[in-house]
C-alpha cells in the first residue's frame, strides 16, 4: 500500500465546521492514533477515510480498495456465531485458523453461538477479530477497545498489535494507554469553534 494522503479536507455539518483544510500524509505500514476532544472530527474523518462520508472539499489520495474497519458499534451478524462473523470477512477462510485466532482473544468456549447471546465485551472482540482478520492493506479502528475490562484489554492490544505489523492503520482513542501499546505516529485534531 502506499502512503494515505489527504489534501485539504473540509467537512461542515450545517453551520458546524467539523474539519477545515486539513491535510495529512497517514504512512504506509504504520499506525496513527487520531487523537483530539470529542466533536473534534476523528469519526468524521474516518468516514470520509472509508468512503462513506464525502468531504465538502478536498481529497483523499492512496485509499486501497479494501478497507476494515472497527466502529463505535460492533455491527456483527447478530444471527451468526463468532467464528461465522469473521469467515464472512475471509476469501478462502480457514475456520480452524480462525477458531485459534478467536481463542487467543478468549472466545474459545462461544465459538459456535450466536453473537447475540455474548456479552458486550465479547462482542467488541469478535468485531475486532473480524476486522484485523480481513484482507487488506488499510485498518481503520474508531474506539475499537471501549467496554472491554483492563486485563482484557491489555490482552486484545498484545494481540492487535503482533497482527497488525507493516500494516496501515488509522486509530482513534482517547486512552494514551492505547495509543502507546499500538501507534508510531500521532495526528492530534483540534474542535472549531
Amino acid at each position: 500500500m502506499n502512503d494515505l494522503v489527504l489534501h485539504h479536507i473540509s467537512k461542515r455539518f450545517g453551520e458546524k465546521l467539523v474539519l477545515d483544510d486539513l491535510s495529512h500524509r497517514f504512512p504506509a505500514g504504520r499506525c496513527t492514533c487520531i487523537t483530539g476532544p470529542s466533536g473534534c472530527g476523528k469519526t468524521t474523518l474516518l468516514r470520509i477515510v472509508l468512503g462513506l462520508e464525502r468531504p465538502d472539499g478536498g481529497t483523499v489520495e492512496g485509499r486501497p480498495d479494501r478497507i476494515a474497519a472497527v466502529f463505535q458499534e460492533d455491527r456483527l451478524f447478530e444471527g451468526f456465531s463468532a467464528l461465522s462473523n469473521v469467515a464472512a470477512v475471509c476469501p478462502r477462510p480457514d475456520r480452524a485458523a480462525i477458531a485459534a485466532q478467536l481463542t487467543a482473544l478468549g472466545l474459545g468456549d462461544s465459538l459456535t453461538v450466536p453473537v447475540r447471546t455474548l456479552s458486550g465485551g465479547m462482542k467488541r472482540r469478535v468485531a475486532i477479530a473480524r476486522a484485523v482478520l480481513a484482507p487488506g492493506p488499510l485498518l481503520v479502528l474508531d474506539e475499537p477497545f471501549t467496554g472491554l475490562d483492563r486485563a482484557t484489554k491489555a490482552r486484545v492490544l498484545d494481540w492487535v498489535r503482533d497482527r497488525t505489523r507493516d500494516r496501515t492503520v488509522l486509530l482513534v482513542t482517547h486512552d494514551p494507554a492505547e495509543r502507546d501499546a499500538l501507534a508510531q505516529e500521532v495526528l492530534a485534531l483540534e474542535r472549531h469553534a
